[in-house]
C-alpha cells in the first residue's frame, strides 16, 4: 500500500514573522533613498539690503578742464623780425596794450616812398587843374580848338586818378607800419608763447595766445552712454580738485553735434556762474550732470561696494538674493558713477533688495544661498 505525502504548512506564527521582516526591510530602503535625495546645504553668501541715498540721481560724472570762453592767437598782420616782446606767459594785459614789436625799418622806408609818390601826384593834379581852368576860359572865347580842351580834361582826370591811387598806397603803407606793433585787442591773460625775440615771423603766425577775460567754461568730453542725459541749457555741479570743499553751478552752453573721430566722444562746454578769482584756467574739474528736464526728477541712486559688480555679457550686473526662495538672480544695472571703492547704480535695483557683496564670481544663477552679514561691515561702507 502506497503512503500519501502531505504538503508542509508553515505555522501562522512563522508567516507573521516573515511579513514583519519584509516590511522592516522596505522601510529601511525607503529611509536610505530619502537620505540620499536630501537637498544640499545652502551656500552662505555675504549680502545686504540696499537703500536709496535719498538724493537725486546724477546722470553722469565726467572729468573736465577750466578754459576761457574765448581764446584767440595774437599775430602780426605783416611779416618781419621780432625786436621786442613786452609780455610773458601768465601776464595780464589790457585792451590796446602793446605786447610786441617788429623791426620797422622796411615799413618806414615803404611808407616814406609812398608818401613821396602821393606828394608828386598831388602836385601833378594841381598843375592839371590849373591847365584845365585856362583852357576852359580860352574855349569860351574860341581861342583854342575843342580837341585841345578834351586833351586837357583827360589829363586832369588821369592826374586825379593817380593822386587817389597814391593816396591809397600811402594809407596802406602807413597801416603796415602800424602793423609792426602788436596790440592786444581784448583784455585777458597770456596763456602761450609761440615766438621769441629775434625770430622772423610771417603774417598771421601766432606769437601769443590770449585768453579773454570774462566768462569761464568747463570743457568735457561726453561718451555716448551719457549723451542721452545731456542737453543745452542743462545745469551741472562743478567741483575743482584745487579748491576742495567748494562747488560751482554751471550750465551747458554748447554741445558738439558730431563725435570726435578718434575718441568717439562729444565735446561739451559749460559756462560757470560766478566763478570768482580763485578759479584759474587749466584747473581740472569734475562735472556732475543733473538729470535732464524730461527725466524723472524723483529717481534715486543706490551706492554699493565695487566688489558687488559683475557682468552679464558686456553689461554691468549684480547678484540679487530673491526674497521668496533665497535663490540667486543676475540683474543688469545701469552704473552712473565709478568711485574709488563704490559704484552708483541708477537703474536696476529696488528698495530693500539684497545684493551679494563678495564672491560674485563663484556663484551661479538659481543657486540656493544663505545670507550672512559682513564680518567687517566697515569694509563695505559707502
Amino acid at each position: 500500500m502506497r503512503q500519501q505525502i502531505r504538503p508542509y504548512v508553515r505555522p501562522a506564527r512563522l508567516r507573521r514573522a516573515a511579513f514583519a521582516l519584509a516590511v522592516a526591510g522596505l522601510v529601511t530602503l525607503a529611509a536610505c533613498s530619502k537620505q540620499e535625495a536630501a537637498a544640499p546645504t545652502p551656500r552662505p553668501v555675504v549680502a545686504v539690503a540696499v537703500h536709496a541715498d535719498g538724493s537725486a540721481m546724477p546722470a553722469a560724472s565726467l572729468p573736465g578742464e577750466v578754459q576761457a570762453r574765448y581764446s584767440t592767437p595774437l599775430s602780426f598782420r605783416v611779416g618781419g623780425k621780432i625786436v621786442e616782446r613786452r609780455v610773458r606767459l601768465g601776464d595780464t594785459v589790457k585792451n590796446g596794450q602793446i605786447v610786441a614789436r617788429l623791426d620797422p625799418a622796411d615799413a618806414q622806408k615803404n611808407a616814406a616812398g609812398n608818401a613821396a609818390q602821393l606828394a608828386s601826384a598831388q602836385h601833378n593834379l594841381v598843375y592839371a587843374k590849373q591847365q584845365l581852368d585856362r583852357d576852359q576860359a580860352q574855349a569860351k572865347e574860341n581861342l583854342i580848338a575843342p580837341a585841345q580842351l578834351e586833351q586837357t580834361t583827360n589829363a586832369y582826370a588821369s592826374a586825379l586818378a593817380q593822386r587817389d591811387q597814391a593816396a591809397q598806397q600811402a594809407a596802406l603803407s602807413k597801416d603796415q607800419l602800424q602793423y609792426t606793433t602788436l596790440v592786444a585787442d581784448h583784455a585777458g591773460v597770456i596763456t602761450a608763447e609761440q615766438a621769441d625775440t629775434g625770430q622772423n615771423v610771417s603774417a598771421g603766425q601766432a606769437v601769443y595766445n590770449l585768453a579773454w577775460s570774462g566768462d569761464i567754461d568747463v570743457v568735457c568730453d561726453v561718451p555716448e552712454s551719457a549723451l542721452a542725459a545731456l542737453a543745452v541749457g542743462q545745469t551741472a555741479n562743478i567741483t575743482l580738485a584745487a579748491l576742495p570743499g567748494r562747488s560751482f553751478n554751471a550750465r551747458v552752453r554748447e554741445l558738439s553735434p558730431a563725435a570726435d573721430p578718434q575718441s568717439r566722444t562729444y565735446r561739451a562746454k559749460l559756462t560757470l556762474d560766478n566763478p570768482g578769482p580763485d578759479v584759474r584756467l587749466g584747473m581740472t574739474a569734475d562735472v556732475a550732470l543733473a538729470p535732464a528736464p524730461s527725466a524723472n526728477q524723483h529717481a534715486s541712486a543706490f551706492v554699493v561696494p565695487a566688489t558687488a559688480l559683475f557682468h552679464d555679457g558686456a553689461q554691468p550686473a549684480v547678484w540679487i538674493v530673491r526674497a521668496g526662495d533665497d535663490a540667486l538672480e543676475l540683474r543688469r544695472v545701469n552704473v552712473t558713477r565709478y568711485n574709488e571703492r563704490t559704484i552708483v547704480i541708477g537703474q536696476g535695483l529696488k528698495e530693500g533688495e539684497r545684493v551679494v557683496l563678495q564672491g560674485v564670481h563663484t556663484v551661479t544663477a538659481g543657486e540656493k544661498v544663505r545670507v550672512v552679514p559682513p564680518l567687517h561691515p566697515e569694509d563695505f561702507a559707502s
